[in-house]
């Protein structure tokens, strides 16, 4: 399971925009370690400076000191379309005779090759592979016919899938959120002026206070000189489709999403754990990190089985370690994790973890508790199965590699070899939520999807009105 891309917009009126922004990417980089970017405009020109590499890598204090201006955009990118290397890193930077464009993107387009070649007969060139530049594209071309707000609705009209984006055009930075708002975006407000960003977690880093999510289908404009914003409900659906991963996975345990903050929902996932599997053994542990809050949650709602940490993680092997035989492979993860003997030896444990998707690690992890002494190992998941792959912009394998895909619950315990295993149900998920079934994406764990893919089956009506784009509220 990946991380996927975070995005920011800000507008600080006198304030000069690249330090606040840099530190909101570093708030993020845990959505995105492959490239990161920031663009500004000073009011004449727009300046940016995007590379492969994370947060701290890529920016020195010359960089910043160079991106002038007290508006702008930012972006970390873990991909998940296009090609791994400079050229779908973002913010993508259009320049035309209507200004300049910034552009970047958390989400995955669903139509890109039909809206490609659309515009590549209409004689625009493209020099990458990935859906932003698609979206930059028509928007630009947008652009040259009319304003920005009207350009955003016309090419909300044309793309289909999920994005939640933040866009700089000369001086007047834009979020959007998809008409299902699949991807997160918040608003918030910060010295000098306000903040938009998939996270809440970036808005506290700023000092700042979350105002409240960005709706779906709706574009926020801040003003230049940082003294408000405005609404534009550009498009509207019966239902929204939120990636219940986020959640689950993604999310800072710190933000709050869809008006819910994820630590809680973690833990209250793990307390339906609990109350729909739950196992007596002696002690209850986490997969770190990101086990932790369900095991908290279900350790409590066991009243009385013991919380402990029996893995130790090693932070400083990441996803690029060398792994050049299978032997390397194999012993991967007995360089991310360590048993603590103490916790585990000649005792039954519940071992607790947000997912399974290919089994492998599962496995390893299992040998890795009985190698420690374990007499019994129960693994829970705080997820549903995940059956099906994920075409919103999570990298969640093919329907060949994913374990669950045709096994059932008993044969998978079976492969893994743990003495018992048992997954989240998806009412707990949207009772957690405290969100209707038919307003999250569960495309990945039931098979139906909230969109028109070809070759998939969608779960509700995927038509796509478009309103006006008239404000709807302003605040100062």
């Amino acid at each position: 399971m990946h991380e996927k891309c975070g995005v920011v917009g800000i507008s600080l009126g006198d304030r000069t925009a690249a330090h606040p922004l840099y530190y909101a990417l570093f708030a993020l980089q845990h959505r995105g370690q492959e490239s990161a970017g920031i663009v500004t405009h000073d009011g004449f020109q727009q300046h940016d400076h995007v590379d492969m590499g994370l947060v701290g890598d890529v920016f020195d204090e010359d960089d910043l000191e160079s991106l002038n201006g007290s508006v702008g955009i930012g972006h970390v990118r873990y991909p998940t379309a296009g090609s791994v290397d400079a050229c779908c890193a973002q913010p993508f930077s259009v320049s035309f005779k209507s200004g300049s464009l910034g552009l970047a993107h958390n989400g995955n387009l669903i139509n890109t090759e039909s809206v490609r070649d659309e515009l590549a007969a209409l004689g625009h060139a493209f020099t990458s592979d990935g859906d932003t530049e698609v979206i930059a594209h028509d928007l630009a071309r947008n652009l040259l016919d009319g304003g920005l707000i009207q350009a955003v609705r016309q090419t909300m009209g044309r793309i289909h899938g999920s994005y939640a984006l933040t866009i700089i055009h000369d001086d007047t930075v834009v979020g959007v959120r998809d008409p299902e708002g699949n991807r997160p975006l918040c608003l918030g407000k910060v010295d000098g002026g306000y903040v938009l960003t998939s996270e809440s977690a970036a808005i506290d880093t700023l000092d700042g206070e979350l105002i409240r999510d960005v709706r779906p289908g709706e574009l926020i404009r801040l003003d230049p000189d940082g003294s408000g914003y405005t609404s534009y409900q550009l498009t509207e659906r019966d239902n929204s489709a939120h990636c219940f991963f986020e959640h689950v996975y993604f999310a800072r345990p710190d933000s709050v999403i869809d008006e819910t903050l994820v630590y809680e929902v973690r833990r209250e996932l793990g307390r339906q754990l609990w109350e729909e599997s739950g196992v007596d053994t002696d002690v209850v542990m986490p997969v770190p990190d990101s086990g932790r809050a369900f095991a908290g949650g279900y350790a409590e709602a066991a009243d009385g089985v013991e919380f402990a940490e029996g893995l130790m993680k090693n932070r400083y092997v990441g996803r690029t370690f060398i792994m050049p035989t299978q032997d390397a492979r194999e012993r991967a993860v007995r360089l991310k994790l360590n048993p603590i003997k103490s916790t585990v030896e000649g005792k039954t444990v519940t071992l607790i973890d947000d997912s399974i998707v290919r089994g492998t690690t599962s496995t390893q992890l299992v040998e890795l508790l009985r190698d420690a002494g374990a007499s019994e190992v129960h693994m829970r998941i705080g997820a549903p199965a995940i059956i099906a792959p994920c075409y919103m912009g999570i990298d969640m394998a093919s329907r060949e590699e994913l374990i669950a895909a045709d096994r059932s619950t008993e044969s998978i315990r079976d492969a893994i070899g743990a003495d018992s295993l048992a997954y989240l149900s998806i009412d707990a998920v949207a009772d957690a939520l405290e969100t209707d079934r038919d307003d999250l994406c569960l495309g990945c764990v039931t098979g139906e999807y909230p969109y028109d893919i070809p070759g998939e089956t969608a779960d509700r009506d995927v038509s796509q009105p478009v309103l006006g784009d008239e404000p709807v509220s302003h605040a100062d």
